[in-house]
């Protein structure tokens, strides 16, 4: 029997085969959850989205449990090219950390939601239904950091904010560091200690960053 267009379709995304297997034991007998895969990189994520012969859309996952930190690539990042390509795709987060950049970066990206690994079974369970009917959750550990500012924003320096908002501008460190009357290498130096201060991996990740928050609320010294 085919099941109903609400039911849950559920996709497991960790590199960990140990975490998967615990998550599809616990939650394939949830009520309301059809179906439960798993992907252990981004490359099965994709394969399971977009399988060959193509499933029909009573079949494919529409929720994703995501972790964050993968060795091929970063979650948050896999969330925002998978909503790209299947912009219905519901994601939560499932995560050790409960940094504040992380959740704001993996909101940002569409998560609907942010769990810890260690968080109760039954917050696991209730996050998952929030999600999949159309509702946000952020563990309670994660909510209290980010709302009630137990864990201030990272403060840039004078100089690390002037150069995060040059790269915002679509400036390159060369033309920075000509602007800015310094060397490209200390141009560089910068770049390294704002990634680090904002949680940010990639040089991508960092214009991204520029892009949407210089000249808004760019951490100021």
């Amino acid at each position: 029997m085919t099941a109903p267009a609400s039911a849950i379709r559920l996709l497991i995304v960790d590199d960990h085969p140990l975490v998967r297997d615990g998550l599809r034991l616990r939650l394939a007998s949830l009520p309301g959850v059809a179906s439960v895969c798993e992907a252990g990189n981004a490359d099965e994520a994709w394969a399971r989205m977009s399988p060959t012969p193509p499933a029909s859309p009573a079949e494919a996952p529409n929720l994703v449990l995501m972790d964050v930190g993968m060795k091929d690539i970063s979650g948050i990042d896999l969330t925002a090219a998978l909503l790209a390509r299947h912009p219905d795709l519901r994601v939560l987060m499932l995560s050790m950390y409960d940094n504040p950049e992380y959740v704001q970066r993996a909101l940002q990206a569409g998560a609907r939601g942010y769990v810890l690994k260690d968080a109760p079974a039954a917050d696991i369970v209730s996050a998952i239904q929030t999600v999949a009917e159309g509702g946000t959750y952020l563990s309670p550990a994660v909510a209290g950091r980010l709302f009630r500012g137990q864990a201030p924003r990272p403060v840039l320096t004078p100089r690390e904010a002037e150069i995060l908002a040059a790269l915002g501008r679509g400036h390159s460190s060369k033309q920075i560091a000509r602007d800015l009357d310094l060397s490209v290498r200390t141009v560089e130096t910068h770049r390294q200690s704002i990634k680090r201060k904002l949680g940010i991996e990639g040089q991508a990740e960092l214009i991204k960053y520029a892009v949407e928050h210089t000249g808004k609320d760019t951490p100021q010294g």
